[in-house]
């Protein structure tokens, strides 16, 4: 059995673990727990490094738990490590790759090589809802609005992938659902549109997420 602790941004990416991620790892004898960064009861919201690290070394203190992330590109503070100078990358995976590997070498000076062996980082491009827009039919019948499944394939046609869906305060994947929705609820509908979506469409459409979840599902027992 593998244990797997998801430190997450927020309530919304809470719920997606909980509902939609687990329910595919637990059969493969990977067992996810999600926890909302910082302290018990807290709602989540801006990551800052200290926070994580603070976080972090209480999962990597259990040596037999593997810790990763869920947090958004957009939600990390503006001094998170590597942020800055991905933001000036033109490619989803170009900003990726940067930041987690600032990521970890500010890790390197605040735990052993032995304990971030256990330590799978990850960071939404760049926004969790991108991932919605995989399947706009099913994302606008997720959210109980068919009629809006062209405006979504208005949007995700203007991108490469979901994940380039771009992440400033007015154009951000879930300022456009809700401009088009305003009811959305991140917390509620984020998790009904991804069970309707299904993992293997938004894996199909986002490369950087699919790369995550191979990471994670190599974790477990081999098949002989």
């Amino acid at each position: 059995m593998i244990r797997v602790c998801v430190i997450c941004e927020g309530p919304t990416e809470e719920t997606f673990v909980n509902e939609v991620l687990d329910a595919h790892f637990t059969p493969r004898e990977i067992y996810l727990s999600a926890r909302i960064i910082g302290k018990p009861g807290h709602k989540g919201g801006r990551v800052g490094i200290q926070r994580l690290i603070n976080d972090v070394r209480a999962v990597l203190g259990d040596p037999s738990i593997y810790c990763t992330t869920l947090f958004d590109f957009y939600g990390l503070t503006a001094d998170f490590p590597g942020k800055q100078y991905a933001s000036t990358l033109p490619t989803p995976a170009g900003r990726s790759a940067r930041l987690l590997d600032a990521l970890t070498q500010s890790l390197r000076a605040q735990f052993s090589d032995q304990a971030l062996r256990r330590f799978i980082p990850y960071v939404q491009m760049h926004e969790f809802e991108g991932l919605l827009f995989s399947d706009p039919v099913a994302l606008a019948r997720g959210i109980h609005q068919p009629q809006l499944a062209n405006a979504f394939h208005g949007i995700r046609d203007a991108f490469a992938t979901p994940e380039d869906i771009n992440d400033s305060p007015q154009t951000a994947p879930s300022k456009r659902l809700a401009d088009l929705y305003p009811p959305y609820d991140k917390v509620l509908f984020g998790s009904l549109a991804a069970l309707e979506i299904g993992l293997h469409a938004i894996r199909a459409e986002c490369p950087l997420f699919d790369g995550w979840l191979s990471t994670l599902e190599a974790l477990g027992p081999s098949e002989a």
